[in-house]
């Protein structure tokens, strides 16, 4: 039997999720690779299934089966107390889930043999304060959005750096994204790649409805303070597209980055320009 001992924490809800985890499994059994499979997960092959709790306490790493969402979740429920984690797509590969299913045997081998790189990610903390008191903190990988929710309409924000104000953005809402998160919401708002070692964040306006309202990089050693303008109301904030959280009138949103970091466990020979170019299409010139 191998000493390694891995949880799998898969997107149970998600057509396919069975049969996927069925191969997974299967994979790893003939490389006798020890496999826990969280508790909700489990009742789709009729295995004993196991808390996160558990799971945490008993192996070395965490599989997330699913998509990049499905290891998004786990980085919240995990709640900064961190450990490798590797997520297979059941699909093509994603920006985070980098072994594509149905590639179940060369995910299980490079388990089994150690053959992957590990990338260590900065995750960030989400702090709401209200009347000079932390209220809620969370942690996540991508990003923290602040809008109206379900109701498009303007909202104002004043942006601080540290102690400095930098602007006032005019916008549908604010993207506050980590390296990593610059190739998710950030993205399609219109924000720049940043490659996941650059030690920043990326503030990105939605629609902004001031022309100068652009993108700005921010060192991840600052810590940035989102204060809506007095009369703001029915505003919200999420982490990682999780469900939303209300904001009332005088809360303060606080961004910095987290004392745990995510081991990510990537293809050995797979670069970030090599994630790019699959998932982006991009193929050089084309000329």
């Amino acid at each position: 039997m191998s000493s390694l001992s891995l949880g799998i924490y898969a997107h149970w809800r998600k057509s396919g999720a069975e049969a996927c985890l069925r191969a997974l499994l299967h994979e790893l059994s003939l490389h006798n690779v020890n496999a826990l499979v969280e508790e909700q997960a489990a009742k789709l092959v009729g295995q004993t299934g196991h808390s996160l709790e558990e799971l945490y306490d008993r192996v070395d790493l965490f599989v997330a089966l699913g998509g990049d969402g499905t290891l998004l979740r786990l980085v919240r429920d995990l709640r900064g107390k961190m450990k490798p984690v590797m997520g297979i797509n059941f699909g093509s590969l994603g920006f985070l889930t980098c072994f594509g299913g149905p590639e179940y045997a060369v995910a299980a081998k490079a388990l089994a043999t150690g053959y992957y790189r590990v990338d260590e990610r900065t995750l960030l903390e989400l702090s709401i304060e209200r009347r000079g008191q932390t209220i809620l903190s969370q942690i996540g990988l991508n990003d923290v959005v602040v809008t109206r929710g379900e109701r498009s309409r303007l909202v104002r924000l004043d942006l601080f750096i540290d102690q400095t104000h930098l602007t006032q953005y005019n916008a549908d809402g604010l993207i506050i994204a980590t390296s990593t998160g610059s190739t998710a919401y950030s993205l399609s708002a219109g924000g720049p790649i940043v490659m996941p070692n650059s030690g920043v964040f990326v503030v990105t306006p939605i629609c902004p409805h001031v022309l100068t309202n652009r993108s700005v990089i921010v060192s991840n050693k600052s810590t940035i303070r989102l204060l809506p303008s007095p009369g703001e109301q029915q505003l919200c904030v999420n982490i990682d597209g999780q469900e939303p959280m209300q904001l009332h009138e005088g809360d303060i949103v606080a961004v910095r980055h987290a004392n745990a970091k995510l081991p990510l466990l990537l293809p050995k020979d797979l670069t970030f320009a090599d994630i790019l170019g699959a998932k982006l299409r991009w193929s050089g010139s084309a000329i």
